[in-house]
């Protein structure tokens, strides 16, 4: 499809993918039923996973631009990523430093965000202690890998399991080592089942940036060899240049044959000049950050109305992230940039459902919303109840909500 044949199709595909019929019944506790009660569907979470890297949470000295991060992070999105890279985890031979993501991922969780770690195995932020034989780094990974899912289970579930193991051959420490005898399929294949034997209940990505035939090869031998793998991570940072709507659909048919979810899981796109690893300060631009409010809004509806896509990370939150890169959705003082308005006005507006229904002679309201968590309210004369729901794809769900 051409890019205006896939934009002039995303209403359609989001109507029929992300969203799904209800049935609420309002009756008495004898089984009579109520018509004309009152409902009130109020849509409390997205099943589609919305999310960023939470990085610099807990660890702000101002408490003002604390506050200021909480308070915009969690009004957005629903899903974070903490980083777990090993020289930064484990500077020295085990003294390892997870007391700042443990209370990271417990205010995450405090507040319904789903949280995902990144990334356990990868080349790069290796420590300078770590061992380079082979034989040896298999075991410090194994024990790694094994450690931390164990230890964070019940608090973080979903793992970036391996990194870019297509480039790992490329570099000069253990992980290249081990890639270059072994390759990249074992690599990978080791280490998610070292992490799925620690958390069986874990949800398990690999992750990559090199959306071409290495990385298309390893999908395909993970998935031929039974791997545990439970999604595929697709890094799209666009610093140069913006991926074209074209590319985006293309990848995610490509990547969608292997029959597992897909998660775009590093997103960017700058608000200022384009380049790779420019000279600091990278500043943004008003004319950047109406050129990446355009984009965002585009790239987010793609990847919301393909069938395959089940969540998206930016990469950053803030300015200044990534290679220092203008890729926030906010600016370097946390104020709220043009291309988080934008989202804001997707997933809280026009992709989120919030409704006013009455009841008919039967005591019955239909409504179709958005997938995740609603409160469903019925209120009549006699008084008000609330239940829960959780809206999935599928045939049409059935709640009831008794008034007293």
């Amino acid at each position: 499809m051409s890019e205006k044949e896939i934009l002039a199709g995303a209403a359609r595909r989001i109507d029929k993918y992300r969203k799904a019929e209800a049935l609420v019944r309002v009756a008495t506790r004898a089984g009579k039923p109520v018509k004309n009660a009152r409902l009130r569907i109020e849509q409390t979470r997205h099943a589609f996973l919305f999310g960023c890297n939470a990085f610099p949470l807990l660890r702000f000295e101002d408490p003002k631009q604390e506050a200021a991060f909480e308070k915009e992070f969690t009004a957005l999105l629903n899903y974070a990523t903490l980083g777990f890279y090993w020289g930064r985890y484990e500077p020295l031979p085990g003294k390892t430093q997870p007391a700042q993501l443990e209370a990271q991922a417990r205010w995450l969780k405090k507040r319904g965000v789903i949280i995902k770690g990144h990334p356990l195995v990868w080349q790069e932020v290796y420590p300078d202690w770590a061992p380079s034989k082979p034989d040896a780094v298999r075991k410090a990974f194994a024990k790694r890998v094994t450690d931390i899912v164990s230890r964070f289970a019940g608090l973080i579930d979903r793992w970036d399991v391996v990194n870019e193991a297509t480039d790992a051959a490329q570099h000069d420490n253990g992980v290249a080592n081990w890639a270059k005898r072994d390759g990249s399929l074992a690599l990978t294949s080791e280490s998610l089942g070292w992490a799925h034997a620690a958390n069986p209940k874990a949800l398990l990505l690999y992750n990559d940036y090199n959306v071409g035939a290495d990385f298309e090869a390893l999908c395909r031998g993970l998935i031929d060899t039974h791997q545990p793998v439970d999604a595929i991570g697709i890094q799209s940072h666009m610093h140069a240049r913006e991926w074209t709507m074209t590319k985006v659909w293309r990848v995610c048919e490509t990547y969608a044959r292997f029959g597992k979810p897909l998660h775009f899981t590093e997103a960017t796109a700058v608000s200022g000049k384009h380049g790779w690893k420019l000279p600091a300060p990278w500043k943004t631009t008003p004319a950047g950050e109406a050129r990446q409010a355009d984009y965002v809004e585009k790239f987010y509806t793609v990847l919301f109305s393909h069938p395959a896509v089940q969540a998206i990370t930016w990469w950053d939150f803030a300015d200044g992230g990534f290679m220092g890169a203008p890729g926030g959705l906010v600016r370097r003082d946390l104020t709220p940039k043009p291309a988080y308005e934008r989202l804001m006005n997707l997933i809280k507006g026009k992709w989120w459902t919030q409704k006013e229904l009455v009841t008919d002679v039967k005591g019955e309201a239909k409504f179709r919303g958005f997938l995740g968590r609603y409160r469903i309210t019925a209120e009549t004369p006699q008084g008000r109840q609330a239940k829960s729901l959780e809206l999935k794809p599928g045939g049409a769900q059935i709640i009831t909500v008794i008034i007293n």
